[in-house]
């Protein structure tokens, strides 16, 4: 327990003391920034971001085949589906109603003059949603894994574990060796965690030094309606989920997740932060490895709750920008548009920014609109990230609560280490 709380500690502390330093610098030393960045801060924060990504692909598909056959019973993989994908597309609706009713309230787009003609974007192109569910099943797996293509992994663990399940006594072997391997991940994952603080303070500096005060100050009311809207999120929709759906405490949850959310705050990343998020709900919220690592790789590819509440701000403060007064069927589209695009841009690269020139375009607002909230959405990424990998853990307890009447083996069954 100590070294766990020394390693929030530090973390959290180091988060800070990178804000501070960046800040400083941008303001008063900009050019000793422009010396640091690139051969301190940069390097640093990458080589972080890479020891990650380095044990993301064989952690996820292990922990899923291991999951999927923990569960045994396919009805019951089947039943936990259905529970983890009908929460998350619940909650992604009400983060993009809690993201367009609170721009329409503080009226963020009519703060002040936005240079519209200088606004740019150029959007890349998004897969459809049918094509995403079309290319959900790999031609080449181990393709998939070369290129981190998370939904074709998990599809194709799944598989693997069914049959391990199936043949039963055959493949107690490869059975036992998913297991070591999982092992061993975990082990590096603690491993990776104690470069954490240092990771930590080089990305959130280059990530502050690289903003400063002025585009913080030109987008204010922006970014305190995507703060605002995502703390109303995580404290009464994930709070309500921990309390009345998992029976916990959601101080408990929040203050014992915390270390995955600042690393999560500091990577932006959902993927990334996998081997910590599930690490954490496994070890410390008690979430069943068999439960934990089926939820939390789908969530971290398909639940994007804080990206959604992105989408519901920033289009109402784009349309407010541009004047453009949203009828309620449009209102009905972004939110419709908002949640199906949550699913049918799962893995591409820059989402959040992607799905929403989805949404602008669905109600015919302009693309270039982007242009006005581009310049903070790495500071806004990062804490939607720390909220996108809650909405993951709470689902989590969620479900392992509910599948207690199911007889679920309890925690230390699963995890005989921990008992």
């Amino acid at each position: 327990m100590k070294k766990k709380r020394g390693l929030t500690f530090k973390v959290i502390s180091a988060l800070i003391l990178g804000a501070i330093t960046g800040l400083l610098l941008n303001l008063f030393a900009p050019e000793v920034f422009a010396i640091l960045n690139p051969y301190v801060f940069v390097p640093v924060g990458q080589i972080f971001l890479a020891l990650i990504s380095m044990l993301v692909v064989p952690l996820v598909f292990l922990s899923i085949v291991l999951g999927t056959a923990g569960l045994g019973d396919p009805s019951k993989l089947g039943r936990i589906g259905i529970k983890t994908i009908s929460y998350f597309l619940v909650t992604t609706t009400i983060a993009i109603v809690i993201g367009l009713g609170l721009a329409t309230i503080v009226q963020p787009g009519a703060a002040g003059d936005f240079d519209i003609d200088a606004a740019t974007y150029s959007p890349e192109d998004a897969p459809s949603i049918a094509d995403t569910l079309l290319n959900i099943i790999p031609k080449n797996p181990l393709e998939a894994m070369t290129e981190g293509n998370m939904l074709q992994i998990i599809v194709f663990a799944v598989f693997v574990g069914l049959a391990l399940t199936a043949l039963g006594d055959k493949t107690k072997g490869i059975l036992s060796l998913v297991e070591q391997g999982n092992d061993v991940m975990m082990y590096l994952v603690g491993i990776v965690m104690r470069f954490a603080p240092y990771g930590t303070f080089g990305l959130i500096a280059t990530a502050i030094g690289s903003q400063g005060l002025a585009a913080i100050q030109a987008m204010g009311s922006y970014m305190l309606v995507v703060i605002g809207a995502l703390l109303i999120h995580a404290a009464f929709t994930y709070g309500g989920t921990v309390y009345f759906l998992a029976k916990k405490s959601p101080i408990w949850f929040f203050k014992t997740f915390m270390p995955a959310m600042t690393v999560a705050f500091s990577t932006s990343s959902s993927t990334g932060t996998l081997p910590v998020s599930m690490e954490v709900a496994q070890r410390d919220l008690k979430v069943p490895k068999s439960i934990s690592s089926f939820v939390q790789p789908l969530g971290a590819t398909i639940n994007m709750d804080g990206t959604a509440i992105m989408q519901g701000a920033a289009t109402m403060f784009i349309a407010q920008a541009f004047m453009v007064d949203l009828t309620l069927g449009q209102l009905l589209t972004v939110v419709l548009t908002a949640v199906l695009a949550s699913i049918g841009t799962a893995g591409v690269p820059g989402v959040g920014l992607i799905m929403l020139a989805m949404v602008l375009s669905s109600v015919g607002l302009p693309v270039e609109g982007i242009g006005l909230v581009l310049g903070i959405d790495r500071l806004l990424d990062m804490s939607r990230t720390a909220i996108n990998i809650s909405g993951d853990a709470a689902c989590a307890l969620m479900v392992a609560e509910s599948e207690k009447k199911h007889g679920l083996e309890t925690e230390e069954a699963l995890n005989p280490q921990e008992a």
